[in-house]
């Protein structure tokens, strides 16, 4: 990596917080004690990463923004709008939310004592390399008994040729609150960048949090994504996840049900062509009793792309009167394309309900029949069964403005690819 990471990390602690210097030289420790991951290890299995964090370097601000794209401009009214470049918090717009970088929180216990606790440095090099390198990250909080109806959109740009940037978001609500909250992860076309986001969340008791990630990065990009979000008694959380870009996007999400009553629930889609990854792990940990769980994502892969789901529902012993259900279904349409989904449950108590599921395979063929013997050519009928099998997520996505974009993105490149005769 150009520069060395330890005076970086000198230079970004300089004048800050006691409490966030160590912490990111706990990470760097930790960051020399690791290497790149391989297809060895059970959390990176059937992906073998071609490129080496070493390879990019981190930049010392940020560069120039990118226009407005059409997932945000879809979102018309909000409660707060930020914009993170290559790491670095820009242009933020407060609204109805306390937005800012976590310098503004400084006086602010429920804020520090949680900034950076979520994900383990241990966890990966990525994880290390991002708690020890990220800039002042961006903060979200909303106070006790606050409730916000129109989201807050915080926009994830990598614009610099060559870099590897850390953008961090950090959410906190306290009790009896709700928000809705968009994340859009893209970069500049045509540019070679690493772009390793974080984004935790401790929601209180009782609390709502509404969470959106778009991943629409560039081809050239590679993404690895990693969010963990903390939840409290009676508290909910809806996820709603769109995965489009990157030649390798990875999204490693952990949810853990602390507190009794509490429940997510998840619904995305993805869609991967040419020779991309799109590798997604999700980890849900329920922990408190009563406590529920519900995770469905839809993908697509065709020419020589490749799609990796991987999830594990663990139910401790403690978590009685559980309800947990994971699926996962694929779409594969060209010969060349390949999935590998595997769901996991992990029991540790004998009262509750679950269930998980998974498939990968090509269009219905008794669906295409059928819609053919009503008049319609093949290639409309192919393509209206794609838009009709991401149909159920993307009508579920949190927020309802973005599912013409989304829809929009995915019958594209369905679209495209019977244009030029790829599927």
């Amino acid at each position: 990596m150009a520069g060395a990471p330890e005076s970086i990390v000198d230079r970004l602690s300089d004048g800050g917080p006691d409490w966030l210097a160590t912490q990111r030289k706990e990470a760097l420790a930790s960051w020399a004690s690791q290497s790149m991951p391989t297809s060895k290890e059970e959390e990176w299995r059937y992906v073998d990463l071609d490129f080496d964090i070493d390879d990019y370097r981190p930049v010392d601000g940020a560069g120039d923004p990118l226009d407005i794209d059409e997932f945000s401009g879809a979102i018309l009214a909000t409660s707060g709008r930020a914009t993170v470049v290559d790491g670095w918090p820009g242009d933020v717009e407060p609204g109805r939310v306390n937005l800012g970088t976590i310098e503004r929180f400084l006086d602010l216990p429920s804020v520090t004592d949680r900034y950076g606790t979520a994900v383990d440095p241990a966890q990966s090099i990525f994880a290390a390399a991002q708690r020890a390198l990220a800039p002042g990250g961006l903060v979200i909080h909303v106070p006790s008994g606050v409730a916000i109806d129109d989201p807050v959109v915080v926009d994830l740009q990598a614009v610099t040729p060559g870099s590897v940037s850390f953008p961090h978001v950090s959410i906190v609500m306290e009790e009896n609150t709700e928000v809705s909250v968009v994340v859009i992860s893209r970069s500049a076309p045509g540019i070679d960048v690493l772009h390793i986001p974080t984004i935790e969340a401790f929601v209180g008791d009782a609390g709502r949090l509404s969470l959106t990630t778009i991943q629409n990065h560039d081809r050239r990009a590679k993404s690895v994504a990693n969010h963990k979000i903390v939840l409290g008694r009676d508290s909910t959380l809806k996820i709603g996840e769109v995965g489009l870009g990157a030649g390798y996007g990875r999204q490693r999400l952990a949810v853990d049900l602390n507190g009794a009553g509490a429940s997510v629930q998840m619904n995305g889609v993805y869609f991967g062509d040419s020779d991309q990854v799109l590798d997604y792990r999700v980890f849900v940990t329920h922990r408190g009793p009563k406590t529920a769980s519900n995770i469905f994502l839809k993908g697509a892969v065709q020419d020589q792309a490749q799609a990796v789901w991987t999830g594990l529902v663990r139910i401790e012993s403690e978590a009685v009167g559980t309800s947990a259900f994971e699926t996962n279904r694929n779409l594969v349409l060209s010969e060349g394309a390949r999935v590998n989904s595997v769901p996991n449950l992990e029991i540790l108590t004998d009262d509750l309900q679950c269930g998980h599921g998974s498939s990968s395979g090509p269009l219905e063929e008794e669906h295409l029949y059928y819609l053919m013997s009503r008049g319609l050519q093949k290639d409309r009928a192919e393509r209206l069964l794609v838009r009709g099998f991401f149909e159920e997520m993307i009508t579920k996505l949190p927020v309802k403005s973005l599912a013409g974009p989304s829809r929009e993105a995915v019958n594209r490149k369905y679209g495209e690819a019977q244009r030029e005769g790829r599927v």
